[in-house]
């Protein structure tokens, strides 16, 4: 037999921050509870980040995982249009960049259910 997984936003899991320094993005990824941190190892890899954002075309993806905070930080290069100075979209900053990350689409075995942000 094998465990039911539930398919949820990555947001379900975790809540993030985002921050700019000229080209570049850091996206950070806190987990809402412990027993999640494992899945968000497993699932949230540069691969999938990159997969996620491959509309804005990163030139690279890094991740710094930060077990004792149940964190990570990506950096994304290449993102923002150039930065602040040079991008001519509404959020030169990147600050919503974040909510593209926590939108990405993840699967959770349903017996951590419990921990999940959100409606149940």
């Amino acid at each position: 037999m094998t465990d039911t997984v539930l398919t949820v936003p990555l947001h379900r899991l975790a809540h993030g921050r985002t921050g700019d320094k000229g080209n570049r993005s850091n996206i950070s990824v806190i987990a809402w509870h412990p027993a999640l941190w494992d899945v968000l190892v497993d699932l949230v890899t540069e691969e999938a980040v990159a997969r996620q954002f491959a509309e804005r075309r990163p030139s690279q993806v890094t991740r710094h995982v930060l077990p004792k905070l149940q964190a990570m930080n990506f950096v994304l290069d290449g993102v923002l249009d150039g930065g602040v100075n040079d991008a001519l979209n509404l959020d030169s900053h990147g600050k919503a960049l974040s909510f593209l990350l926590l939108d990405l689409p993840v699967q959770v075995p349903a017996a951590l259910a419990q921990h999940l942000a959100g409606p149940r």
